[in-house]
């Protein structure tokens, strides 16, 4: 489908889309202006991972459409932890993880991808605790809790997934529900934001904010999401053999980075070409078309675009070459980590621990196993 907008014609083109609460209203209103979106980022860890890469390149795409990104933080709904698709309840992080979190995220995991400034497209970071800790628990409830029903809830898949595996689900995350669709509704009063983005799994809440907005201030705002990206194996994106991708260095080393992406299986290449980096579409058309062997050229695009994308042009070019000269040379790359050995043998499990590959020994023999 064309659109008249040209931030809906790249989602479209880049396979970005899938949900929305009104396409027609929407690629007229990103023509009268520019417009800000946000998408809402957790605070549980020191970094995002590559499972959040696809609403950091919406963000970025629509930076570059001429609109003003924004990048809201979840220190207020981080004390509860979002529910959705989860099998579990989250551990709960005091106020001081939190902020620590969002300190590292704020330093590490946007700057690579967005402009941030005071001027009219230059993007903005915010922190929902800012207003979710100043409510009145009982006001709150009488001016929006009558907005929200349990009925409406408990029909979303992720809550009917845990009642079939009877595991409980807490009035303090039936609450973040509330919480989110209440982010929208004061976004849109702070900085007159009328679109919320996110992944096919926040639809629920992001209609919660819609309809909440809606309601409470009689103003149309739109919710768009992008389908679940998975691997062509049907595995969910963002997860490698040892655990989650990390965008930041100090989680997860350049060359570990370059590598994931190198790893890439063939069918998967022209997808996450067109969703993770920003090479023109008639370039990944070619890379795309490439067969045996010659997909490695197209694997070595994609890992050297989406590192310098993250991690900038120097990470990706000295990650490059490390690879080649660990693997076509068969010399040490500079970046591959080493350890000395004293005598002849050392067993496997106290190398792999020694070189920091995995965490512990235990680790290591489950991972032989």
């Amino acid at each position: 489908m064309t659109y008249k907008s040209d931030f809906l014609n790249i989602l479209s083109e880049r396979g970005f889309l899938h949900q929305c609460s009104d396409f027609e209203a929407l690629d007229k209103k990103l023509n009268e202006g520019v417009q800000s979106a946000y998408i809402g980022f957790d605070a549980t860890a020191k970094s995002l991972h590559v499972g959040n890469l696809t609403g950091i390149m919406m963000l970025k795409w629509f930076q570059e459409c001429g609109h003003k990104p924004i990048t809201l933080m979840g220190g207020g709904t981080s004390k509860v932890g979002d529910p959705s698709f989860k099998s579990e309840t989250r551990a709960m992080l005091t106020n001081e993880q939190i902020n620590e979190n969002i300190e590292n995220i704020r330093a590490t995991c946007f700057k690579q991808f967005l402009r941030y400034d005071d001027s009219a497209t230059g993007a903005k970071m915010v922190n929902n605790d800012d207003w979710l800790s100043e409510l009145k628990y009982l006001e709150f409830l009488r001016d929006y809790g009558r907005y929200f029903t349990i009925n409406k809830m408990v029909a979303y898949e992720f809550i009917r997934s845990r009642f079939e595996q009877e595991s409980p689900v807490t009035l303090l995350e039936f609450n973040y529900m509330v919480m989110q669709g209440y982010d929208f509704l004061e976004l849109y009063r702070r900085e007159g934001t009328l679109i919320q983005m996110g992944g096919s799994d926040q639809w629920g809440n992001i209609i919660n904010g819609v309809e909440l907005t809606r309601r409470m201030d009689g103003r149309e705002v739109f919710g768009l999401t992008t389908p679940l990206i998975t691997k062509s194996d049907g595995s969910k994106m963002g997860k490698s053999v040892s655990g989650a991708v990390w965008l930041n260095e100090a989680q997860l080393p350049h060359y570990d980075y370059w590598q994931f992406w190198r790893n890439t299986d063939d069918k998967d290449v022209g997808k996450f070409l067109r969703l993770f980096t920003d090479v023109p579409l008639d370039e990944i058309a070619r890379l795309e078309a490439l067969e045996g062997s010659e997909i490695n050229a197209a694997k070595d695009v994609l890992a050297n675009e989406a590192t310098k994308l993250c991690r900038g042009e120097d990470a990706a070019q000295r990650a490059a070459e490390t690879a080649r000269a660990t693997f076509a040379e068969g010399s040490a790359g500079a970046d591959l980590p080493t350890i000395t050995v004293a005598g002849d043998n050392i067993a496997l499990v106290d190398a792999l621990a020694d070189l920091g590959l995995v965490a512990s020994k235990g680790e290591a023999k489950r991972l032989i196993k």
